[in-house]
């Protein structure tokens, strides 16, 4: 069952609360009774560990975000551009008949 944030409008009281996914949102607050409480929204704790995912286990080459403890570290040195210098000469101007 997940949890739900839970923060009072009138008194500041907040609480987590594990509740089913289809049950009616809490509005009394515990603290001061009014029927103020509003649900915040939350960041989930979710974290794709193990083997059997895409990260894991379908991803290719350089592609993976996966930290290995030990491993080294990705190059974090700035991208060198392959194009070469551009020229710093201007080209003559073209001539016109007319």
């Amino acid at each position: 069952m997940p949890l739900y944030d839970y923060r009072c409008e009138a008194c500041g009281h907040e609480l987590e609360v594990i509740q089913k996914m289809g049950a009616a949102a809490l509005r009394d607050c515990p603290a001061c009774g009014e029927p103020k409480l509003k649900k915040q929204v939350s960041a989930a704790a979710f974290r794709l560990k193990g083997g059997g995912w895409y990260e894991t286990d379908f991803k290719g080459g350089n592609k993976k975000n996966i930290h290995e403890p030990g491993g080294s570290q990705p190059d974090k040195s700035p991208v060198q551009d392959a194009k070469p210098a551009a020229n710093k000469e201007a080209a003559p101007p073209a001539k016109t008949t007319g």
